[in-house]
């Protein structure tokens, strides 16, 4: 995949794959509390463009961000990072 110009990149986990070519992806990130200096997780979800159906639910991803695709899809899957251990694989 072409990646043209500065473009953000995040790495996540796959939280769903029921649609086609489309997963949802969950980003978790610290941030710290401005009073009380505590780190806090924080998570956005993602929709991502999956083109070849590759992703399962557990997956690490790298997602790239994109032009629109559609309502709600902006976010490309650029590569999996790690795949997810399923139970028939123990």
């Amino acid at each position: 995949m072409k990646i043209r110009g500065n473009k953000r990149q995040v790495v996540g986990k796959v939280i769903s794959d029921k649609m086609d070519k489309t997963v949802v992806i969950q980003v978790e990130k610290l941030v710290k509390h401005t009073l009380y200096k505590k780190y806090i997780k924080r998570q956005n979800k993602f929709t991502a463009h999956d083109e070849d159906n590759e992703c399962r639910i557990g997956d690490k991803v790298m997602i790239t961000e994109s032009r629109p695709l559609s309502r709600t899809k902006r976010w490309r899957v650029s590569g999996i990072v790690e795949k997810a251990v399923s139970i028939g694989e123990i």
